[in-house]
């Protein structure tokens, strides 16, 4: 990798400026549910204190407009203290006099958790308020970005800040394996490289499809997606969703695809229920009005099984059907074990299939699980993202 890492930076008696993922879901009581992006950014954070640094951490959290007491970062502040048995000081804000006096008695091995970036609209629109990451870069002495889930996003703390830092904005150890394991898949991976693309929406996925296509082997297509392609070929759809407007893009990908994986049968449903009624239909039969599809069918799973057994690269994002409803999630756990199983390189695009994948206790059987779905997407599109530009290259 042509850029700064962690590991090129001399961090000793330094204050290391650190910003992380740290956007988990909370329940309605404030409580995380889910604290794998914190877990994901502990080997950086422990790199900067045993290397006798101090480190000062930024992270977003939600979407808020303004300060909302309930989107505080705090709760990510107390779960950190007790995974890696450190104090670690929570700020009043991210930035401003009082949070500049915290970090300038921070000593070595000492850790200041910032609050929510976001509290401040600038975070989003830099160029309202370029003063914002200025602010933020005077509370440390070097810069690391090791959130690759916000690495698509030119925010201020993600890309504006590291102008403050010429030559000293390094990829976290984080940042640093989601490149090393993204980037070959746009340089001639070992091959047939399948991509298997679910979810809900074509308008989110267009864009990395299309790059794909000049990439892969073979396109499978899985989720509500499905019958937007569907209705695109004059397959009836039933209720099952489909956006219009999208329709044209999918026949464009379907003329230009190299090799197509639809599902041939599919699990339906007389309402979008885990208790409703269910059919197993052929797929070029088309789905009854009053119906909408749920799953790929036995058939489906059976034959993507058989083809993706043969490959040597597969790139997985989105589920195949409904997952979070147990009866229709026998696609996407199904095309998981087989992944899991398989010997090929397999990288998931994080989202809901590393969800599903997690769920299932498969996390350690993949070569990669993705830390950010949309960052992930968008740089097999681009080949490239404001976050990671912006940090200094070697």
């Amino acid at each position: 990798m042509s850029k700064l890492t962690l590991k090129h930076l001399d961090v000793k008696g330094k204050k290391v400026l650190m910003r992380v993922d740290f956007n988990v879901p909370l329940n309605a009581k404030g409580e995380i549910t889910d604290d794998s992006r914190i877990r994901a950014a502990i080997p950086s954070i422990q790199y900067v204190l045993q290397s006798g640094a101090s480190l000062v951490l930024m992270s977003h959290l939600g979407r808020p407009k303004k300060r909302d007491p309930k989107l505080s970062l705090a709760p990510c502040a107390k779960r950190l203290e007790q995974l890696i048995h450190v104090p670690v000081q929570m700020a009043p804000d991210c930035i401003g006099p009082a949070v500049e006096k915290l970090a300038q008695h921070l000593q070595p091995g000492q850790i200041l958790m910032l609050e929510n970036v976001r509290f401040h609209p600038a975070e989003e629109e830099p160029e309202q308020d370029p003063q914002f990451s200025l602010s933020l870069s005077r509370l440390g002495d070097v810069y690391v970005n090791d959130a690759f889930g916000t690495a698509h996003r030119a925010h201020a703390s993600t890309a504006l800040v590291t102008k403050a830092f010429p030559g000293k904005a390094a990829a976290g150890f984080l940042m640093e394996q989601e490149i090393n394991h993204l980037s070959p898949l746009l340089h001639n991976p070992p091959r047939p490289f399948y991509a298997i693309i679910g979810g809900a929406k074509v308008s989110t996925k267009a864009g990395v499809i299309h790059n794909l296509l000049k990439l892969i082997d073979g396109l499978f297509l899985g989720g509500a997606m499905t019958f937007t392609f569907m209705k695109a070929q004059g397959i009836e759809i039933g209720n099952s969703p489909c956006e219009e407007e999208e329709l044209r893009t999918a026949r464009e990908i379907l003329h230009n695809v190299k090799q197509l994986y639809m599902p041939t049968d599919l699990i339906i449903a007389d309402r979008f229920s885990a208790d409703a009624n269910t059919r197993t239909i052929l797929a070029k039969e088309g789905i009854p009005s009053g119906w909408q599809g749920m799953d790929i069918g036995p058939q489906t799973i059976q034959a993507w099984t058989k083809s993706l057994q043969e490959a040597a690269t597969v790139f997985w994002n989105g589920p195949v059907g409904v997952f979070e409803m147990a009866p229709f999630a026998t696609g996407t756990n199904q095309i998981a074990q087989t992944l899991a199983h398989s010997k090929a390189k397999v990288i998931v695009g994080g989202g809901d299939s590393v969800a599903a994948i997690q769920q299932m206790g498969l996390g350690n059987q993949f070569s990669h699980l993705s830390t950010g779905g949309g960052a992930s997407l968008e740089f097999l599109e681009y080949g490239h993202l404001p976050g990671i530009d912006a940090l200094s290259n070697i």
